[in-house]
């Protein structure tokens, strides 16, 4: 059994980028691709940044139960790990990392303990936060208030991690991050 790297934040505390600088930085990690029923925005790529299985899709696949963990965040919005990911990833030899929300990550560090790292990475403020949401140009004022009520209720999870990394310089949350996880990769 292979090791697992989770990391988790609000929508918008810089959870996304720092995971793609880790990649560039560290060889021996490969990312886990989530599957989502929401539509796919105009810069993603099947396969790459989610899985897109529309709401049907998901819901066949929670019935086959093809998922380590799953989420119905809003309305008919879901996301999970397909148990496939992780399969594709150890077979490779490879760290799986994982760029999910907090309760997927719980979900993940819940099972498995012992190979898992989960790093929680917390923003400098829920106003920065808001800033950076609206700075996305992708949130309606509707959307980005209910991922900021979200925020919220995400960061008072933040002591159930292992670690949780301050983003309010990113260079330094990408060096703090990699040091930990190297750390753990060679333990």
């Amino acid at each position: 059994m292979g090791k697992l790297i989770v990391i988790s934040a609000p929508s918008g505390a810089g959870k996304t980028s720092i995971v793609h600088q880790l990649l560039k930085d560290i060889p021996e990690l490969s990312f886990s691709v989530s599957a989502s029923s929401r539509e796919r925005r105009e810069n993603e790529v099947h396969g790459k940044d989610y899985y897109f299985l529309g709401v049907e899709g998901f819901q066949q696949k929670i019935k086959e139960d093809a998922f380590l963990e799953w989420e119905q965040v809003y309305e008919n919005q879901y996301y999970g790990t397909l148990k496939s990911e992780i399969e594709r990833i150890w077979s490779e030899g490879k760290t799986v990392i994982f760029d999910v929300d907090v309760v997927g990550g719980l979900n993940i560090k819940k099972q498995y303990s012992k190979e898992c790292l989960s790093i929680f990475i917390m923003p400098p403020s829920l106003e920065i936060l808001a800033e950076r949401l609206i700075g996305r140009g992708s949130e309606s004022d509707q959307s980005a208030k209910k991922r900021l009520d979200k925020a919220a209720q995400e960061i008072s999870k933040n002591k159930q991690f292992d670690t949780i990394i301050l983003n309010d310089d990113f260079k330094t949350a990408c060096e703090q991050t990699k040091e930990i996880i190297t750390n753990f990769i060679n333990a």
